[in-house]
């Protein structure tokens, strides 16, 4: 009997360990190159939870997609049709006392002066033209035309220096929104104050281009007019038509030069290079700026017609009610006075909300443009880190010739 152990090398069976081929070395594995950071930070990870730390999180991936920077009124990237539209309805809720409240004193104040300038005009001359004789009549007649139409250019001048204003006020307040900024009703007043001249004169040229078209249409009519009538039916056909053909060129051309308010108080341009800018701007997007207006434009003015369209039917019915035989009874014009007064008060309201809403959405409309077409967004965003880090920054808003 053999009493020598058996080998622990050979396994059970007929195979002897000369018959057992041998195993090939295993080379040690590494982790590719790619891969090691992430284990080196898992080893961390181990070595840290074993001594009671947090562990490190590894850092995303350099591909993810992060949204862009909304610091403000907008995000900072070309902006949806749906953004455009409820963009200029934002202002009004951010900053009201600014916004709203500057529109609605330049509104009551024009009514006041106008109330009164033309109102007082139109009492002294029916009491002169009463109390006029004969012979004096046609000479108190002539100046009193001549004193109403003096007494409607003081509102007019008014009414031209508070929309200019007005304009460059809610242009800087759209503008520092964008960058998350809050200014005060006398800060903007003050800015826009120093582009006073510039949007006063853009004003002017836009209102004396109307009249001088207008004038043109009404003249040719009054020179058709006398001729017979067939002279009245060439006048009827030509004030149909170039009426329409002006409200043609006047949308197309009121569109092209919308911009130019924003070019001014922002990148400091006088009126004709305002102008050209605002044309450049708008080339391939008339239609989009053209949708968003007007849209905008009949939103605010249905609203405002679906509160003083009743509100003139009540007063009108309450007035019928209290004196229905059309005598005039001191019931009867309390009532009208008041109701009249809280229909103007309702009107002045709207009036302002619409003029900021209005110049609201053509600041929004010039970003959206310039982020399409000179990259301002990347200008917007810088200018917002610098204001992070405590570095003052240049100006964003200025055109890139003129930093």
């Amino acid at each position: 009997m053999n009493d020598k152990p058996e080998d622990d090398s050979v396994s059970s069976g007929n195979s002897s360990p000369s018959q057992i081929p041998p195993y090939p070395a295993v080379p040690p594995i590494s982790a590719p190159e790619q891969l090691q950071p992430s284990i080196d930070a898992l080893g961390n990870n181990s070595s840290a939870s074993s001594q009671g730390e947090q562990p490190v999180t590894a850092s995303p991936g350099t591909h993810d997609w992060a949204p862009p920077p909304k610091p403000g009124l907008i995000p900072l990237r070309p902006l949806s049709f749906g953004t455009l539209l409820g963009a200029p309805f934002r202002i009004l809720r951010r900053n009201p006392a600014a916004t709203f409240g500057s529109s609605l004193l330049v509104y009551l104040l024009i009514t006041v002066v106008s109330l009164l300038s033309v109102g007082g005009v139109v009492i002294a001359a029916g009491s002169r033209l009463t109390n006029a004789s004969d012979g004096d009549q046609s000479a108190i007649e002539a100046g009193s035309v001549a004193m109403l139409v003096l007494s409607v250019l003081i509102p007019l001048a008014l009414s031209i220096i508070g929309i200019a204003l007005l304009e460059g006020v809610i242009v800087i307040e759209v503008s520092r929104e964008t960058l998350g900024e809050k200014r005060t009703l006398g800060e903007l007043w003050r800015q826009a104050g120093r582009r006073f001249w510039p949007l006063t004169l853009w004003i002017l040229l836009e209102s004396a281009a109307l009249m001088i078209a207008l004038s043109v249409i009404v003249g040719i009519i009054l020179l058709l007019a006398p001729l017979g009538p067939v002279g009245i039916i060439f006048a009827v056909i030509a004030g149909f038509v170039l009426g329409l053909g002006l409200l043609v060129v006047g949308v197309w051309v009121g569109m092209k030069v919308s911009l130019v308010p924003c070019a001014i108080v922002l990148e400091g341009l006088g009126v004709r290079p305002a102008i050209a800018r605002s044309w450049r701007l708008t080339n391939g997007y008339f239609w989009k700026t053209f949708g968003v207006q007007i849209l905008v434009y009949f939103i605010v003015q249905t609203a405002a017609q679906f509160v003083l369209t009743p509100l003139g039917l009540l007063f009108g019915l309450g007035t019928s009610l209290l004196d229905p035989n059309g005598a005039v009874q001191e019931d009867s014009i309390v009532f009208f006075i008041v109701g009249e007064g809280i229909f103007l008060l309702f009107s002045i309201v709207f009036g302002a909300i619409a003029m900021v809403v209005q110049a609201g959405v053509v600041a929004v409309i010039y970003l959206d443009l310039r982020i399409r077409k000179e990259g301002l967004d990347i200008e917007l965003i810088r200018f917002v880190e610098e204001r992070q880090t405590g570095r003052a920054g240049a100006d964003p808003f200025q055109a890139k010739g003129q930093k």
